[in-house]
């Protein structure tokens, strides 16, 4: 303990001293510019630009426009310094950031998803892509020594505006990356998940953070913010009863939650909000970066991904997806989530090996990409970088496991005739927690948590392979495809696709949690059952009529080692990171506590099945 006090007093000072140079080295070489850019229909947009003194050479540009604030404002410099953006100074990069339409020092009216207007028209024509290609064009043409060649990237909301820039069409910006980019937030970014209420997170992003509060004026002073009571979420969501009594918290002046509350299926407004609606004949190169345990925007980055291949084919377009939480990438650590370990420091590889390089490349015309496939992707388990021509790859194989009685998962096709199922009684006043210990904020580690504690509840069924013979490498989409029947009218579906370690794995030698037997989420999803036909047009069920309930899971990327076990974990609830069904047709926006009740719901053996995406 003595030594390692000692080392914790000797390198902390060292560590300090860095950071102190990097910001002397910065303030020294720097120069900060604080701008009010006017755009088409006269609202002016905030943005600090610091740019080298640099002048033996021009510089390109760099920019981030965020919802999030630019600060600090006035004198002082962005702590560029404390992460792998100082790369980009040292680069002598000019890096811009933007406080959004109607967000903290901007002027106008802030949306919280802007749609893509394809048609403009006039001046009084704008959206986000509209207003980047404003920015952009003001820059090159204000900003002393600049090199014309501009660069946008953003991580989760700024990934969103970075997509919007890409179709901006100035002629001037040469490479973006959406990074975790909001995408949809109907299907599987943030607010819901295949028209399942995120409640947590939505409440607490919109109501308790103030992220939809509007800004009436330019103001350097936060939003007002919600503060949510307690220290127990699950206790707080569900003394909260139905969603209306939320509602009744945000009153009127929340224009996005009000509009999701009367919108609960897929219809033209959430179409209108889909990122990937404009996304048709984009020029500059893209490099869409996500998570494989992002517990935000999973989705948006592989489906951002895959519109730019289906809708822009010509565009220069690579995927990178690393083994990371929310914005993992750009920490100085990406060697684990939770109790998984990584086997390296995978956000110091990518940002040294593909995102500076990518960069540098396309606006100051250094180095090469040869090295740079279609698509990167770490797979977990195996703990190993795989490059692809294409993705999802064409060596896949989609491969049926099976759902059979005694707690089996076979994939061995079942007999003909089968007709015996799982019970479970699902209870909204006793749902399924998502993560086993008590806490207020989301974790970002559930999306690797150990399972053993849902395992555990009679409201979960449980299915499992033998110890598996050889390893089994996933790399794809996964489908969920389960036969069920109901006692009422309505139900949600959460699968879970896990990775349960050997009996004699070693305890993890950082945080001395027991790994035998540790059952590692892979991959989960929600299905609200009332859209299994159609997310327009919910049906409701039939009560004890076998009903096939069938969708998408996000990309996996995961390999399953020789001795481990495959396992599929069925629920009906996930509390409190999705909101409860009443398991009645009824509109659950606007449902009573009342409405919410008990449900039997069974699960067909043989007929329900897990399709997985096997590498050959």
């Amino acid at each position: 303990m003595k030594k390692l006090y000692f080392l914790i007093v000797l390198f902390c000072p060292i560590f300090s001293f860095a950071q102190n140079a990097d910001s002397a080295w910065f303030v020294n070489n720097y120069i900060k510019k604080e701008v009010t850019i006017p755009m088409r229909d006269g609202v002016k947009l905030f943005t600090s630009i610091y740019m080298p003194k640099d002048e033996s050479e021009k510089h390109p540009i760099l920019i981030t426009r965020t919802p999030y604030s630019c600060a600090p404002y006035g004198t002082g410099y962005k702590s560029y310094y404390r992460n792998f953006q100082l790369k980009y100074l040292r680069e002598g990069y000019i890096m811009v950031t933007q406080d959004i339409r109607g967000r903290w020092m901007s002027e106008g009216k802030f949306e919280v998803v802007r749609p893509f207007n394809p048609n403009k028209k006039t001046n009084k024509d704008i959206d986000e892509a509209s207003d980047t290609y404003d920015t952009i064009d003001w820059l090159v043409k204000n900003i002393a020594n600049n090199n014309g060649k501009v660069g946008v990237s953003g991580i989760s909301f700024p990934g969103f505006y970075a997509t919007m820039a890409a179709l901006s069409g100035h002629p001037a910006l040469k490479a973006v990356s959406p990074q975790a980019p909001v995408t949809d937030r109907f299907f599987g970014d943030d607010d819901h998940h295949n028209g399942v209420l995120f409640l947590m997170d939505a409440f607490d992003f919109h109501v308790g953070y103030g992220f939809s509060q509007p800004h009436p004026k330019p103001s350097t002073l936060p939003a007002k913010t919600f503060n949510i009571p307690g220290h127990d979420n699950y206790a707080y969501y569900l003394s909260m009863g139905a969603l209306p009594n939320f509602t009744k918290i945000t009153g009127d002046s929340l224009e996005f939650w009000d509009n999701m509350m009367v919108h609960p299926n897929l219809d033209a407004w959430w179409r209108a909000r889909d990122a990937r609606a404009g996304i048709k004949n984009v020029k500059p190169a893209m490099l869409v970066v996500g998570g494989l345990f992002d517990a935000e925007d999973c989705y948006g980055a592989w489906h951002t991904y895959q519109a730019l291949v289906d809708q822009s084919p010509g565009t220069n377009s690579k995927l990178v997806i690393g083994p990371w939480y929310h914005g993992q990438w750009a920490s100085k650590d990406g060697t684990h989530l939770g109790n998984i370990q990584f086997g390296s420091n995978t956000s110091e590889w990518y940002q040294s090996n593909i995102e500076v390089p990518f960069f540098n490349y396309y606006l100051k015309g250094e180095g090469n990409l040869d090295s740079l496939s279609k698509a990167t992707i770490f797979f977990s388990g195996e703990n190993k970088w795989r490059k692809f021509a294409q993705w999802p790859s064409s060596d896949i194989k989609p491969t049926p496991v099976y759902l059979e009685k005694d707690s089996k998962l076979s994939f061995d096709a079942p007999k003909p005739g089968t007709n015996t199922f799982d019970t479970y009684i699902s209870d909204p006043a006793k749902p399924v927690p998502y993560a086993e210990n008590v806490h207020f904020s989301r974790t970002r580690e559930y999306m690797t948590d150990d399972q053993r504690f849902a395992a555990r509840r009679t409201d979960v069924l449980v299915f499992e392979t033998d110890a598996l013979e050889n390893d089994i490498t996933l790399g794809g989409p996964v489908v969920a495809d389960l036969m069920v029947s109901l006692s009422n009218t309505d139900a949600d579906f959460i699968v879970k696709v896990i990775d349960v370690l050997p009996a004699d794995e070693k305890a993890n030698p950082a945080t001395k949690y027991p790994m035998g037997g540790y059952q590692m989420l892979v991959r989960a999803e929600t299905m609200r059952g009332r859209y299994r036909n159609s997310f327009s047009k919910p049906e409701a069920f039939v009560p004890g009529k076998p009903t096939q309930v069938k969708f998408n899971m996000p990309d996996v990327a995961h390999t399953f080692k020789k001795g481990h076990r495959l396992m599929v974990q069925i629920q009906s609830s996930w509390f409190p990171l999705t909101d409860r069904n009443p398991q009645q047709f009824v509109d659950i926006y606007h449902a009573k506590d009342s409405d919410f009740v008990k449900e039997t719901i069974n699960i067909y053996h043989d007929q329900s099945k897990i399709i997985l995406p096997v590498l050959k």
